[in-house]
């Protein structure tokens, strides 16, 4: 805005002085052509005055020296009265240098007393002398020529004055104008300033910004329009805010993972549900594209299908994420604008796993506890009738069937207790009984049941690390280890290897249990933790596993508010490791 002051009175500076100077030279030479026809006027006076007092004393014949300088004293020109050839009579400047002396002036005179009566002409480089003629006597019968010549130095006087008071007078009129301008535009282009002002903090996003109102201005309507335009801005903007607030928060609080594509396929929106169950950084994912940033393939099956077909969908898909398998329910729909502009597609994915493995343990808890139980009772069943058959009374056969039967009647016993363990962990009321447990020490107490079963598969048993303390139950924290390294134990060749290490992270411990065994498959990790699942059945069976060890496992990691992350690599081991709190969060 102070360029557009400056042009204002730059341009109104330049016609001031545009007008003044015209101005100036128009008055000066109206001045000038005044003061000479005044000049002449007065000139023209003194001539015929002279001419006439020359006639009135019988002419040029009687006219005396002495009368002659007596016209001297009546006017400042120079006088000279010659006759009709042009040769002097009288002449009162003949030694003055500033007259002109030569002759061809007054010859040129002489010849237009023929055609004029009297005259007037101007001599030199700007009208420097004026000469006046006169003729003496009648035009019919002339006496003699009268010459009055007059230098300008008078005129050159005053008008060196007159510009010297126009250009006084001028210049305080400019300087005038040119406060009087300012102040007027300085009233007009400081409403337009403040305008400006105002809407440049409006186009920042500052729509408290507010302009001054002048009702007696020209521009208070502008003013006021702008200030009725940010108060709608901002009222507009605050309205927008609260909206995107509550959506915001419906987003975040809907309790189910929620992601957002544009119509290029770039990732716009996640909530943080969608952030926490994928485990992916907010940051590493908007803004990338979709096939970059998403791993799972039946995701961006249905992504590209809602793409290619604009039609809602809604689709029942099962993810492995880490170590659980996830069931979803994945509903799809495209984002169409109200003038059916083609936006982008939305994701909301329903986390239906519990409802998935509470049908499936419905269905599947009769058939396999059948099938657990089938074994040993069949073996019992079959040894007790073999034995009534008569085989008791063979002392060998008798004790090895005895043995046979004890064996799949501790297998019976520990099925049943591991399923009434399980649910009584996974029971609502279930509670841990926190104390103070030496990581190093529980773990070395555990170490010495063991001992025998890995001296026997001769596989080297060994604990690292320090004896750090945490909060927790001891005899459920037990109970996750013993199965760990049992395990470990059970799935590892002879001759192989089983270390635990005990790490102090800052505020957690992780303890991991690696073997050497025969590992498991990628795509098995998910499903380690489900009821009676067996990576090896065989081996399982022969070891006199469950299949319920990792599930307890799991679920007593959980009651400690802890996590569980398993590495494995098939044919070269697992690594099995427990995350839990020192200070227990209640």
């Amino acid at each position: 805005m102070k360029k557009l002051r400056f042009k204002f009175q730059f341009a109104l500076f330049l016609l001031v002085v545009i007008v003044f100077i015209g101005l100036g030279f128009c008055l000066g030479q109206l001045f000038k052509n005044q003061y000479l026809e005044t000049y002449h006027k007065e000139l023209e006076k003194q001539g015929q005055l002279i001419a006439q007092q020359i006639e009135n004393n019988g002419g040029i014949s009687n006219f005396k020296e002495t009368d002659f300088k007596l016209l001297q004293n009546i006017t400042d020109s120079r006088i000279s009265i010659r006759n009709l050839d042009g040769n002097i009579i009288f002449d009162s400047g003949l030694n003055e240098d500033f007259y002109y002396k030569n002759d061809e002036v007054i010859a040129g005179i002489v010849k237009k007393i023929h055609r004029d009566e009297n005259g007037i002409e101007h001599i030199g480089r700007g009208f420097d002398i004026t000469y006046y003629w006169e003729i003496i006597g009648s035009v019919e019968q002339p006496d003699g020529l009268l010459i009055l010549a007059t230098t300008h130095d008078s005129l050159k006087e005053a008008y060196h004055q007159l510009w010297f008071i126009l250009f006084i007078i001028l210049t305080i009129a400019f300087l005038i104008i040119l406060f009087i301008s300012s102040r007027i535009i300085s009233s007009f282009t400081r409403p337009v300033e403040s305008a400006v002002k105002t809407a440049i903090e409006l186009a920042k996003g500052n729509y408290q910004a507010r302009t001054y109102e002048d009702y007696n201005s020209d521009f208070s309507m502008l003013n006021t329009s702008i200030n009725i335009l940010a108060r709608n801005l901002q009222r507009i903007t605050k309205e927008q805010e609260m909206h995107n607030d509550r959506l915001t928060t419906v987003i975040e609080n809907m309790g189910i993972p929620l992601i957002l594509i544009d119509d290029k396929g770039y990732v716009k929106l996640s909530n943080q549900i969608y952030n926490n169950v994928f485990r992916i950084q907010h940051e590493d994912l908007i803004g990338k594209n979709y096939l970059d940033v998403i791993e799972h393939k039946e995701i961006k099956q249905i992504i590209e299908e809602v793409f290619l077909t604009e039609q809602k969908i809604r689709k029942q898909v099962i993810i492995p994420i880490n170590i659980q398998r996830k069931h979803f329910e994945v509903y799809g729909a495209p984002i169409i604008s109200f003038n059916n502009e083609w936006k982008g597609i939305v994701l909301v994915f329903h986390d239906i796993t519990d409802i998935k493995k509470l049908e499936q343990i419905r269905k599947d808890f009769v058939a396999n506890v059948s099938h657990e139980l089938k074994t040993p009772i069949t073996s019992i069943k079959g040894f007790s009738e073999t034995l009534l058959d008569g085989a008791m009374y063979d002392q060998n056969a008798l004790k090895s069937f005895l043995q046979i039967i004890l064996k799949e009647s501790d297998r019976l016993q520990s099925l049943t207790h591991d399923l009434l363990e399980l649910s009584r962990i996974e029971q609502d009321g279930f509670k841990l009984n926190i104390g103070k447990v030496k990581c190093l020490t529980m773990l070395k107490e555990l170490k010495e049941s063991l001992d025998q079963q890995a001296e026997d598969k001769q596989i080297h048993l060994e604990i690292h690390g320090e004896d750090v303390t945490i909060e927790g139950d001891k005899p459920r924290l037990q109970q996750i280890f013993i199965n760990l390294m049992a395990n470990a134990l059970a799935y590892t060749p002879s001759k192989g290897r089983v270390d635990v290490y005990i790490k102090d992270v800052k505020d957690h411990v992780e303890i991991s249990v690696k073997d050497t065994g025969i590992g498991i498959e990628q795509d098995e990790i998910p499903r380690i933790f489900e009821r009676f699942y067996r990576v090896d059945k065989a081996r399982s069976r022969y070891s006199g596993g469950t299949g319920l060890g990792l599930a307890i496992v799991k679920h007593l990691v959980e009651a400690h508010k802890g996590e569980l992350d398993v590495k494995s690599e098939l044919g070269k081991g697992s690594t099995f490791t427990v995350k839990l709190k020192k200070k227990f969060p209640h």
